[in-house]
């Protein structure tokens, strides 16, 4: 793996695209946080927002990095 994606002659770094699949599960999972209230129980929403989207990141991450090895 070269670490690239090529989309149309045009090189998109694998982390970009990784990083564009982790943001759009997070999206999903606030919203299913919004619905359930568990955000009442968090002290920064901001702050969560920002950890969740770290660690679906790592998890994306990883979960490709096991995939392609």
């Amino acid at each position: 793996m070269t670490g690239e994606f090529d989309i149309g002659g045009v090189f998109i770094p694998a982390l970009g695209v990784w990083m564009l699949a982790a943001f759009l599960l997070s999206l999903a999972v606030r919203r299913v946080l919004a619905r359930l209230g568990a955000y009442r129980a968090v002290w920064h929403r901001p702050l969560f927002d920002l950890a969740l989207y770290v660690l679906l990141l790592g998890a994306v991450v990883s979960l490709t990095q096991s995939l392609t090895s």
